[in-house]
């Protein structure tokens, strides 16, 4: 009797385990994985704080085709845009969906949007009617393969995103998003160093923060750019393929430019060590 039990016992754990099994193949071959990551372009600011209340998707292009990409429980997220440089990132959102095409996502900012200007301690609130009202809408046009991961760069380019209305003293937030996949995009990287322009007892380079590298087409369109770090660092993701160079701006400094750099799908491209030089007047 004993082992007759046991027998039904191990037979049905067989099934439900099976079961499991079969579940999750049947998952893996309905869905697929996406993430958000929202990185920074650079404007003269010290401080451009938003706050995002929801991010949804559509796969169609009907309005009533938006889902949510927030749990139930979601907390807003209060980010200050101009911390995601060299390499900081936001990650918005990391879920599993179904597959199939991939029409839009949609940003939905809060109210608590502010902004500080460079070497001004006021806070000025950033007016944004039209993304409290039904959220900023970026095109994706992407299908999502069944089993398959993909993750969309969201670069904010924060110096295009404020405009200051006539002069009421107040600014509008009208944001300004480039989108591309890292799975159909390339990066660039490197480090910006200078003499220092006072003594300190060393004539070596040293990293220089807060150096602007922006990067340019061939054509000489300005596509996107970031800001260094305390350690001279900085990273673009999200390039498409192609032949592009970079500029680096620094107040004290002459402005540089690069010679061509390749970007290539899935890879980052090292630009190297740069130097600045100090003016000779």
């Amino acid at each position: 009797m004993k082992n007759n039990v046991l027998m039904v016992a191990i037979l049905l754990f067989a099934i439900l385990g099976f079961q499991s099994c079969s579940d999750e193949t049947e998952k893996l071959e309905k869905t697929s994985r996406l993430q958000l990551k929202l990185v920074d372009a650079p404007g003269d600011y010290q401080e451009v704080n938003v706050e995002i209340i929801d991010v949804l998707y559509n796969s169609t292009e009907d309005e009533g085709g938006w889902t949510s990409l927030t749990p139930e429980d979601f907390t807003p997220i209060e980010v200050d845009l101009t911390e995601l440089i060299a390499g900081n990132e936001l990650l918005l959102s990391d879920v599993i969906i179904p597959s199939g095409m991939l029409k839009q996502i949609r940003l939905v900012l809060g109210d608590n949007n502010t902004l500080v200007i460079e070497g001004e301690a006021e806070v000025i609130d950033l007016d944004t009617p039209s993304a409290q009202q039904s959220g900023l809408k970026l095109k994706i046009n992407t299908e999502l393969i069944p089993g398959y991961s993909y993750t969309f760069i969201l670069d904010w380019d924060v110096q295009k995103s404020i405009v200051k209305a006539g002069n009421s003293g107040k600014y509008n937030l009208k944001p300004v998003i480039r989108v591309n996949a890292d799975v159909n995009s390339g990066s660039i990287f490197g480090q910006v160093v200078a003499k220092p322009i006072m003594s300190n007892g060393t004539n070596e380079p040293i990293p220089l923060e807060g150096a602007v590298v922006r990067v340019i087409t061939m054509s000489g369109d300005d596509i996107t750019g970031t800001e260094t770090d305390d350690n001279g660092d900085f990273i673009i993701q999200g390039l498409d393929p192609g032949d592009y160079k970079i500029k680096i701006e620094h107040n004290n400094y002459i402005g540089y430019e690069s010679d061509i750099i390749n970007v290539f799908v899935g890879k980052a491209t090292d630009a190297g060590t740069i130097e600045l030089l100090v003016p000779v007047f």
